[in-house]
């Protein structure tokens, strides 16, 4: 089945607020001149202040040779953190949900403070599921960051139920030159694997890849990509360097029996055999 490529998701600059009742971790802030308060990240906080100032690639989805990667093939699934409160895993399973990317940390001092239980339901749920890393790459070293995040929830088994890591790339360039972002993000991939045994995924989209990496082209034999694009449209768009997509966000304001209020939603681009195949490193 094709993986198919896309764009990406970053979205407001400090995040929606906490459900009632939720009992989130207070953001903390950040160095002067940044917009988004360490602990406040989550997959699309940057995405809608990255599109005010950068300029997407329309160019859209590419199949890859094995096949066409209609929306009936993909595989639904959605995305989590300390934001979406208390999850009803056996709910979400229910509802048809195959995968979900759970928020683990940032940079090198946070973890999300409903990590641990969300990542555990989801595994008795049945639901597979990967940790996230939202980056910093101002703060510390690719290398440093990747070795937080393995250390805390970002590990990979071969258990039928667990997606490699991801790595979410959004919400400005954090000072850095293309050269310089380039070598952070490997870096952090090399980590990652070597800690690991795989491949980091990585949450991206044109606005944010085009700028911060010059749509860089290598990391796509490396890594799985995870693109943001906000559309009702039947595919995303490309950021540079990627020749097809492997999951997509296609909304954040998505909704899913289990989780109270709005949700990412997400789509893996094969069935389920190759979604299993991801998850057990056979593909």
């Amino acid at each position: 089945m094709p993986v198919v490529a896309g764009a990406f998701s970053l979205v407001m600059a400090l995040g929606p607020a906490a459900p009632a009742g939720t009992a989130a971790a207070m953001p903390q802030p950040l160095p002067s001149g940044a917009t988004i308060p360490l602990g406040g990240g989550y997959m699309g906080a940057g995405y809608l202040s990255d599109a005010q100032s950068f300029t997407a690639d329309t160019r859209q989805i590419r199949f890859g040779a094995e096949g066409s990667a209609s929306t009936q093939a993909t595989q639904p699934g959605i995305d989590v953190s300390h934001y979406q409160g208390t999850v009803d895993w056996p709910s979400v399973k229910s509802a048809g949900i195959k995968f979900a990317y759970i928020k683990a940390t940032e940079s090198t001092t946070y973890k999300d403070p409903t990590f641990s239980a969300n990542y555990l339901h989801a595994y008795r749920a049945k639901v597979i599921r990967g940790a996230y890393h939202f980056a910093r790459p101002g703060l510390s070293s690719g290398a440093a960051q990747a070795t937080y995040f393995a250390g805390n929830g970002g590990g990979w088994s071969r258990d039928g139920l667990t997606l490699p890591g991801m790595l979410d790339l959004e919400g400005g360039c954090s000072g850095k030159s293309v050269s310089a972002m380039r070598s952070w993000i490997l870096e952090f991939s090399t980590t990652y694997k070597a800690k690991t045994g795989r491949d980091v995924v990585l949450y991206t989209g044109p606005s944010w890849w085009n700028t911060c990496t010059g749509g860089w082209s290598g990391m796509s034999a490396r890594s799985p990509l995870f693109v943001a694009h906000w559309t009702g449209a039947s595919s995303p768009s490309i950021p540079g360097g990627f020749p097809y997509w492997t999951f997509w966000q296609y909304t954040d304001s998505g909704s899913v029996s289990g989780v109270s209020g709005a949700v990412d939603r997400d789509r893996f681009s094969g069935d389920g055999a190759r979604l299993l195949a991801l998850a057990n490193n056979t593909l």
